[in-house]
């Protein structure tokens, strides 16, 4: 008799542990400050905040995704959130862009999926543009990863970024009303591959919560982002540092 009642609850125990562990969601949140290019294209340097989102673990009952544990080093397939922050383009701010309609700012939200490996991880993403541009756009990448303590990680690595129709009409179509009101000639972009370049990373973990995390990315515009009249630079390079802070909520 004993035996039969040891049996059931030792297949109890992993319920019992989900139970008592709960929900959880954990993610990782940078500000700072970036320097990038005025708008697409442009050959100017601005300087404005930087902000950054990344996925850490979500488990809703018998759903988990992700590791919870922050120090782990992920192995396999795996799921990454993405987000971006597009300030608004306007000729008040760029002389060059007199008669072109302003493009309002835009907050891109999507995710995407991951392989990953100690030494290597590949990625791509896709974003939806919820305030804004309401255009698709998404990256595709791969790092290679070097990790010379338990808390600086070191990443570098080809990036290919592309945009639908819709986005490349809004930054870097002409239509004939702007062509008419400016120097520049009418051009209907399409959407496509829009740049390819290389970025590279370093975080360095100061507590279990708090890090620190800098980066520098080149991208060279490709297809009608290149060809489109208002491009004043192919090369594209931006610059990051930010404070990170890993948050996890148990519910």
């Amino acid at each position: 008799m004993l035996r039969p009642v040891l049996a059931a609850l030792a297949a109890l125990l992993p319920l019992a542990a989900q139970a008592q562990e709960g929900n959880r969601f954990a993610f990782t949140l940078r500000g700072g400050i970036e320097a990038r290019p005025g708008y697409f294209g442009s050959d100017e340097v601005t300087v404005g905040p930087d902000l950054a989102f990344s996925f850490g673990a979500l488990s809703l009952g018998p759903l988990s995704f992700g590791d919870p544990d922050s120090e782990a080093i992920p192995e396999g397939w795996g799921f990454r959130g993405s987000f971006r922050y597009l300030p608004e383009r306007s000729a008040d701010d760029f002389d060059e862009l007199a008669g072109l309609d302003d493009v309002d700012a835009s907050v891109e939200l999507g995710g995407g999926i991951s392989y990953s490996q100690p030494w290597w991880e590949a990625f791509v993403v896709a974003r939806y543009g919820v305030v804004g541009h309401n255009a698709w756009v998404g990256d595709l990448g791969m790092d290679l990863i070097a990790r010379p303590s338990d808390r600086l990680t070191l990443r570098a690595g080809p990036r290919v970024s592309w945009g639908s129709d819709r986005f490349a009409s809004t930054y870097f179509g002409v239509t004939s009303a702007e062509a008419a009101a400016s120097d520049f000639a009418a051009f209907d972009a399409s959407g496509g591959v829009l740049s390819a370049g290389l970025e590279a990373s370093a975080e360095y973990r100061l507590t279990d919560l708090w890090g620190i995390e800098t980066g520098v990315r080149w991208d060279r515009l490709k297809n009608d982002a290149a060809d489109s009249p208002i491009t004043q630079d192919d090369d594209q390079v931006s610059a990051f540092v930010g404070v990170t802070r890993r948050f996890d909520f148990r519910f």
